[in-house]
């Protein structure tokens, strides 16, 4: 076929992997550079597509959105029959994606999957790749609006940053279930650590994990405390996006903020637990610095949403040890560290 006119795009459904897709289209763009591209997503991802550049329209995930597309070509990045049954359904002529699921039918050209495990984001480039378009380097990049970081900073400012301390981000949530996420503890005993160096920390998260992040800052001792900014379900993406521009450092869980902390760029500590980090380590943006933190022990990676006996998983990912990365990152002089972005 020629070249398409419109090409329609069916996102991941959860912010990490919609991130991890980012590399697979850019390959979409560089392939088809004078094309439309459109990103069908859902609401709990479809901001991330708006500070994407190679994206132009943001549509939702239903059949009169696609169908008002007038796409010539749909990918799909999600492997289920829903998604091919909705394609199928929108009426769009051409239908790309993996062979799942039983829907090879519903595809016009179905792809059969990749042997072995690989990371995520290599997964969905295997794809792009086995359409015949060429595949880039394998990072993701987002573009965050002046007004944006600006906001991001009144808001901090407004809530007790002087505008100068160097700022550490800390996400100790992940919808993924408990299993993932560092313990409350520990991370009230790294902001002590963060604070006593000259360090402002703000704690983000979803509405669901703003019990967590209010008894992590009540745990920090009282004298540190005016220096732990908490704003769980208070910021959209694009603002916690911005927020991250403008950190000097983030230590995250595996997590959509892990993902979206080496996407924007942020020095990234990353801790995993009972996931593979083999599969889904964050894919930092070009200049970018991860430093991915575990602590072996023989049952992970489990691969389970709640842990069954001790989560030793993460209870052995010591404070110290993070705190050392971070360090590490970013240099031990916190009056040395540009804000990043800024």
């Amino acid at each position: 076929m020629s070249d398409p006119r419109c090409v329609a795009v069916l996102a991941p459904n959860w912010l990490g992997d919609a991130i991890m897709a980012l590399p697979a289209m850019a390959d979409l763009r560089r392939r088809y550079p004078s094309a439309r591209i459109v990103v069908a997503a859902r609401r709990s991802v479809a901001d991330l597509f708006r500070l994407v550049a190679s994206v132009d329209v943001v549509i939702s995930q239903d059949v009169d959105a696609l169908r008002g597309s007038d796409a010539d070509v749909v990918l799909l990045f999600p492997n289920s029959f829903a998604s091919a049954w909705l394609v199928r359904r929108a009426g769009i002529a051409e239908r790309w994606g993996y062979a799942t699921d039983w829907r090879g039918r519903l595809l016009t050209r179905a792809i059969r999957r990749p042997k072995g495990s690989r990371h995520q984001g290599a997964y969905y480039q295997y794809l792009v790749g086995a359409l015949g378009i060429d595949v880039g380097p394998l990072e993701p990049s987002l573009a965050i609006p002046d007004s944006a970081v600006a906001s991001a900073r009144r808001l901090l400012i407004d809530r007790g940053w002087n505008g100068e301390r160097p700022l550490v981000v800390l996400a100790p949530g992940a919808a993924y279930g408990t299993a993932k996420r560092w313990i409350p503890s520990h991370v009230s005993r790294l902001i002590n650590d963060l604070v006593r160096q000259g360090r402002t920390c703000v704690l983000v998260g979803s509405r669901a994990d703003a019990s967590t992040t209010r008894g992590i800052r009540g745990d920090v001792d009282e004298a540190n405390r005016m220096q732990v900014i908490d704003v769980s379900g208070e910021t959209s993406l694009e603002m916690l996006a911005a927020m991250l521009n403008i950190a000097t450092a983030c230590v995250s869980n595996d997590s959509g903020a892990m993902h979206l902390a080496a996407a924007v760029g942020t020095p990234l500590v990353a801790l995993f637990g009972p996931t593979r980090e083999s599969e889904t380590a964050p894919l930092m943006r070009a200049g970018g610095r991860a430093e991915v933190l575990t602590h072996q022990v023989w049952c992970r990676p489990c691969m389970l949403r709640e842990c069954p006996i001790d989560h030793r998983c993460m209870t052995g990912i010591d404070p110290g040890r993070v705190l050392v990365s971070v360090k590490r990152l970013l240099g031990s002089d916190p009056g040395k560290e540009p804000a990043n972005g800024v």
